[in-house]
C-alpha cells in the first residue's frame, strides 16, 4: 500500500503539473490591452501575470503606470510606440532618442525590455515604409544608451502576404518587397525574428465551407494539406509556414519568424465562437507551441504571444471584445492558466 503521505505528494504533483509545465523555459507570453474602461488596476494586473507564471507580455505602447508596475516583476516585456510616431522616428533620430529615453532608459534597470515593435500592422499601408528608417533610428537610440540586450524589430498581418496557399507559395506581395527586405536585413543583423499576428479563427469563420473546424483547433489527425514534402495537419502551421517561405523567396530564409498575437474569441459569432473553442483551440495551440515546430521549420520552438488577458469592452465589436482569458473582474473566462 502507498503512504498516504506519499499519495499526497504525488497528488500535488499532479495537480502542479500544467503549471509546471508553462513555467519550464518555453516562449509563451499573453498580450495585455488596456481598451476598457473598468479593467483591473495594472499592479493587479502584474501580479495575475505572475500567479499565472506567465514570463512574457506584449503591451501596445509606454503606458506609465503599466511601466512602473513591471519593475522587479522579473517578467520580459515586448512593447511598441504607437503607429502614428513612426514617421517621426524615421525622419528625426532626435525623436526616436527622446522615445528611448522617456519610456525606456528610466525602466531599463528594472525591466527587461526584449523587443520594440516598431508599428503594429502597418504593412501593408502609408506608414509602412517608415518602418526600416524608425527601426535602425530606434536601435541607435538604444545603443547610445547603453542598452545592448533590447532589439527591434515589427508585426505583421496576414495580409502582408500575397499569397498564402499553398504554404510553400508564400509570397510577400510586390508593393511592399523593398520595405520587407529592408527590415529583414535589419533582423538579421541582430539575429531577431519577423513578429506576425496568426489568426485561424477568421480564416475558418469566414469560409466554414472550406476551412474545417478540426483543422483550425488541432483536432486533425490527418494531414488536411500536403505541400510537396511538407504535410499540414492544422491552419496555425500552415500560416506561420507562408511566412518562412515568404522569407526565404527574399533570400532571408534565415530570419526567423514568432507570433505577436493568436487567439480564439468566446462570443459575438455563434456557432463560430464560444468557450468550447476557444479552450480548444488555446490549449491545443499551447501544447503545440511548446513542443514542436512547423513542419517548415520542425526543430524551432516559436516564440507566441496569446491575445489576450482581458476582456476589453472598448474594442470596436463583440468578437474583438471576447478574445480575453479573463474577464475584467480577474475571473477566468474558462479554466486555463
Amino acid at each position: 500500500m502507498v503512504p498516504k503521505f506519499a499519495q499526497l505528494f504525488v497528488s500535488t504533483l499532479l495537480l502542479l503539473t500544467p503549471l509546471l509545465s508553462l513555467a519550464d523555459g518555453r516562449d509563451i507570453g499573453v498580450c495585455y490591452g488596456l481598451n476598457g474602461d473598468n479593467l483591473p488596476s495594472p499592479n493587479e494586473v502584474i501580479n495575475l501575470y505572475k500567479r499565472c507564471q506567465i514570463d512574457n507580455i506584449r503591451i501596445y505602447q509606454p503606458y506609465p503606470e503599466v511601466l512602473e508596475a513591471l519593475r522587479g516583476s522579473g517578467i520580459s516585456v515586448t512593447i511598441g510606440p504607437r503607429n502614428e510616431d513612426i514617421a517621426s522616428f524615421a525622419t528625426s533620430q532626435d525623436a526616436a532618442n527622446d522615445w528611448v529615453n522617456t519610456n525606456i532608459v528610466p525602466y531599463a534597470d528594472d525591466i527587461l525590455f526584449r523587443w520594440i515593435t516598431i508599428g503594429n500592422e502597418v504593412i501593408p499601408g502609408p506608414l509602412g515604409s517608415n518602418v526600416p528608417a524608425a527601426m535602425n533610428n530606434i536601435r541607435n537610440a538604444l545603443a547610445s544608451a547603453g542598452i545592448t540586450l533590447t532589439k527591434v524589430t515589427t508585426v505583421l498581418p496576414g495580409t502582408a502576404l500575397a499569397t498564402s496557399y499553398p504554404p510553400s507559395a508564400g509570397a510577400f506581395g510586390s508593393d511592399i518587397t523593398e520595405t520587407i527586405t529592408g527590415i529583414a536585413a535589419i533582423l538579421a543583423q541582430q539575429d531577431t525574428p519577423i513578429l506576425i499576428n496568426v489568426y485561424p479563427y477568421f480564416a475558418y469563420s469566414s469560409d466554414p465551407s472550406h476551412i474545417s473546424a478540426q483543422y483550425a483547433m488541432f483536432t486533425s489527425t490527418a494531414p488536411v494539406v500536403v505541400d510537396g514534402s511538407f504535410q499540414y495537419f492544422n491552419l496555425f502551421d500552415a500560416m506561420v509556414d507562408a511566412f518562412n517561405a515568404a522569407l526565404e523567396k527574399i533570400n532571408f530564409g534565415n530570419v526567423k519568424v514568432a507570433v505577436a498575437e493568436t487567439g480564439w474569441p468566446t462570443a459575438g459569432n455563434e456557432p463560430y465562437t464560444s468557450v468550447a473553442n476557444a479552450q480548444t483551440y488555446n490549449r491545443n495551440l499551447l501544447n503545440h507551441v511548446m513542443q514542436n515546430g512547423t513542419p517548415r521549420r520542425p526543430d524551432y520552438i516559436m516564440p507566441t504571444f496569446f491575445f489576450e488577458m482581458f476582456n476589453e469592452d472598448l474594442k470596436g465589436n463583440v468578437v474583438e471584445q471576447n478574445f480575453g482569458f479573463f474577464y475584467p473582474s480577474m475571473r477566468p473566462v474558462y479554466p486555463f492558466w
